[in-house]
Formats: C-alpha cells, structure tokens, sequence
C-alpha cells in the first residue's frame, strides 16, 4: 500500500500497518510542509509560489493606493506558507500559530511607519492565528487608516504544480515503488538535505519544528 497524503493519513497508515501488518509507505504531500524529518513536501513549492504571486500583485495595490492589507493564507496549524510568503514577498507582518501576537503593538509600528512617509503595510496571516477580515477591522479602528483584508483560501490548493513540485512527486513517486520491492514497510519517503532517504513513520507523524523566531527576526530585520 502506497499513501499519498500528510500527518493524518500517516499516522493512519502507521497504525494500519500495526495491525494488519501489510507493507505500507508513505509519499509526503502536504502544502504546510509540516511532516517532521521531511525538508519538503509535494505541494509546498506550489502553495508558496501561489501566495506569493497574489502577495506581489497585492503590493501594486497597496503601494499605489497607500493601504493596509491583510492577506490570510493556508496553515491551521502551521506558519510555514505565511513565514515563506512574508520574508519572499517583503511583507511587513506575519501572524502564525506559534508566535503569540499583540495587535496594539502591531498597529502602532503601523503609526509610526506612517508618521515616516511609510504609507503601505502588508500583514500575512495563517489561517490557523486568526481572521483576516477582523484583524484589519480591528487595525483600522486602532489607526483609523484605511485597511483591508484579502483571502486566498483555497487558491493555494488548486493551479498548475511548479517544476520543483512536479519532479520531487516523481522522485518520491518512483523511489516509494522500490522501497515496497525491497520490503521496506512502515516508512515515509523523504528529502533530506537534498537526497532521497526513508523516515519511519513513528517519527515522521511527530510535531516538526519550525525555526519560527529566526524566520519572524528576518521579516522584521527587512521591512
């Protein structure tokens, strides 16, 4: 049994095979690239570059019409795609599940920018941290600027997969085949560190840590 999915269908798949004991391995394909030991799943180049395109389109706007926006983006649980999205966009903002975030501080770093000649602000938001459409509410009752909210649900989800998301579907496609030919079971199909390895499931379905600090620290450091 081959399963294409992310850690949900895993740790299905996982306790299937406990059970049943019929070879299984797992191909990696989730847009929040949020299965550990994993560097990245199909889907998540795709996602990222979907948001992105929306978020540069999004930034004519605000910049030619001197506005706030908040855009939200995929990730329940995770801030992968919004962080992504935040520090390739040059956004000015990101508000993640694993980051705790005070929307008062927000809006006055939002003042001041303006009190510099800064008249545009693009604050990325996962789906999992909050509602676009009440934190730009809320910001413009702070500020009393003009602020709006835009998402993209599930846009991200749909359109033509990358180059890069296309060959890694293959690679972990082929390379899930020869595992189940020479009995390995109980597996993921990974990338790591640029080559193809197995993770056993019993590690890929725990929580995979993101470097959120040092992403948010880089955003910062940029706007």
């Amino acid at each position: 049994m081959i399963v294409i999915g992310g850690n949900g269908s895993f740790t299905a798949v996982h306790e299937f095979y406990n059970k049943y004991k019929v070879p299984c391995v797992g191909i990696p394909a989730s847009i929040d690239n949020d299965i550990n030991g994993v560097d990245v799943t199909i889907g998540t180049d795709t996602a990222v570059n979907t948001a992105l395109a929306a978020i540069d389109n999004i930034r004519d706007t605000a910049t030619s019409m001197e506005r706030i926006f908040v855009v939200e983006v995929m990730g329940r649980g995770s801030g992968f795609i919004a962080l992504t999205v935040a520090l390739g966009g040059g956004c000015e903002e990101a508000i993640v599940p694993e980051r705790k975030f005070d929307l008062h501080a927000i809006a006055h770093d939002i003042v001041e920018g303006n009190l510099r000649g800064k008249l545009s602000w693009i604050i990325v938001v996962a789906e999992g941290a909050g509602s676009a459409v009440e934190i730009a509410k809320t910001i413009n009752e702070i500020t009393t600027l003009e602020t709006r909210a835009v998402v993209l649900g599930h846009v991200q989800r749909g359109g033509r997969p990358t180059a890069f998301s296309r060959d890694l579907a293959l690679r972990f496609g082929t390379t899930a085949v020869d595992y189940l030919l020479k009995g390995e079971t109980d597996k993921a199909v990974s990338l790591c560190a640029g080559k193809i390895c197995p993770v056993d499931f019993e590690t890929a379905i725990k929580k995979k840590e993101l470097n959120v600090d040092r992403m948010y620290d880089l955003i910062k450091i940029l706007t």
